[in-house]
């Protein structure tokens, strides 16, 4: 047997250790593409941690062929690079992802891929911040580093809901991360479960491609048109909202709903009693669905609407909450998606439970101990990129604070590779 020196040994079992010169940026969606390139506009040094092999990984592998930006492209642009004169007016999910790249192009953004994140902590002790990453074939790293910017976002893990008996359905079981198209679905009855902007596009797809879809309504939604007067119903309220408080832009948002789509409780879409589509937003986080044509779909009856499903019954049994029991060939969950911060950030209490930020926008940028995070405004990209710009700002001024030549970086306590990013 031989004996290791306890030095080599330590070395043999603990993760490669990366001294990083600036922020660690967990994410290398828009969010933290943003924030990179705002950091380089300010001179400072940074790595990008991303668990995918790609940028946007949300939008190149999890998203339907179908999708276009739901919001015009002037409220959907990152810092410092407006999309091309070309684009229309509603991007698809193509020319977006272009868009990206480029942008990563321009801005010398070059993340550290398939590195995910197992865990980060602040090391009270060093002042320093620890974060564990683990590649394949690669093992486990360790990168060092003054701040830590969380850009993962609100949507890295899709939501599978509790349903009894759904482990046991017959037919094939889809979350809408893993849906592309109808075309796989033609001539089939769909269930899909949900309601909001992907439940009803999906609905749209699956109606296009000769397939049977129901969707399940559970609650109350606030639907809008896309448009009224071929002025995009966002930028309107947007407008609306410089002059007038709140609720009187939700008494005319709803007001205009009721004139262009008509009375959607026929349908089967009730409503929420009391919060307008812009308070119901900023209290729950439920973004108010626009509409692309699948509300003519259900009024021609393409498209069914069925309430809550009770339980999943035997086979390709399905019973609702009406009583009802309809026999399904698939099932796509469009039940969205959640942020997957509480998995991996350790002892900080500036995230909650369902890990977004405690304090709400504008100010749950900045948390304490060179803690920042990006991407959790339920605002889409124009909250992203506003935050983006204030945290590459606020450190900007730290980083050319604590690089005089008078300060002394925290010393790394494990052998490390110093590198300069």
């Amino acid at each position: 047997m031989v004996l290791l020196p306890t030095d080599r040994m330590d070395s043999l079992f603990s993760p490669r250790c990366v001294w990083v010169n600036g922020p660690i940026i967990v994410g290398a969606g828009p969010s933290g593409l943003a924030v990179a390139a705002c950091l380089r506009e300010q001179g400072v040094p940074y790595v990008i941690l991303e668990r995918a092999d790609c940028i946007a990984s949300l939008w190149q592998k999890r998203t339907y062929d179908r999708l276009k930006l739901h919001l015009p492209k002037q409220f959907c642009e990152l810092p410092r690079m407006p999309f091309p004169d070309h684009y229309p007016e509603y991007p698809t999910r193509r020319q977006f992802i272009d868009y990206l790249e480029d942008y990563a192009a321009k801005f010398e953004i070059k993340p550290e891929f398939n590195s995910t994140v197992l865990s980060a902590r602040y090391d009270e002790t060093s002042g320093l911040w620890r974060v564990i990453t683990s590649a394949p074939g690669n093992g486990d790293m360790e990168y060092i580093g003054r701040w830590l910017v969380v850009a993962t976002g609100e949507n890295a893990e899709g939501v599978v809901p509790d349903i009894p008996g759904l482990e046991g359905f017959d037919g094939k079981v889809t979350h809408v991360s893993d849906y592309k198209s109808g075309e796989a679905y033609r001539g089939k009855s769909v269930l899909v479960v949900g309601c909001g902007n992907s439940g009803m596009e999906v609905s749209l797809d699956l109606s296009d491609y000769g397939a049977r879809p129901a969707m399940v309504v559970r609650d109350a939604v606030h639907v809008l048109p896309r448009e009224v007067l071929g002025k995009s119903t966002f930028e309107l309220a947007v407008l609306l909202m410089r002059w007038l408080p709140l609720w009187i832009v939700d008494k005319i948002m709803i007001l205009l709903a009721w004139l262009v789509l008509g009375d959607l409780a026929k349908l089967g879409l009730r409503r929420p009693t009391g919060a307008g589509p812009l308070e119901f937003k900023e209290t729950y986080g439920r973004t108010p669905v626009l509409d692309y044509g699948a509300l003519a779909r259900i009024r021609a009856g393409d498209i069914a609407v069925v309430p809550a499903v009770k339980r999943f019954a035997k086979g390709s049994q399905v019973e609702l909450a009406d009583g009802r029991v309809l026999n399904f060939d698939a099932v796509i969950l469009a039940t969205g998606y959640r942020s997957n911060v509480p998995q991996w950030l350790q002892g900080n209490d500036f995230f909650n439970k369902d890990g977004y930020p405690k304090t709400a926008f504008p100010h749950g940028w900045k948390g304490q101990s060179g803690l920042y995070a990006v991407g959790f405004t339920r605002r889409g990209l124009s909250g992203a990129s506003a935050d983006a710009v204030r945290i590459a700002k606020d450190l900007g001024n730290v980083w050319r604070e604590e690089t005089k030549p008078t300060k002394r970086a925290g010393a790394c306590h494990r052998r490390c590779i110093s590198v300069v990013f």
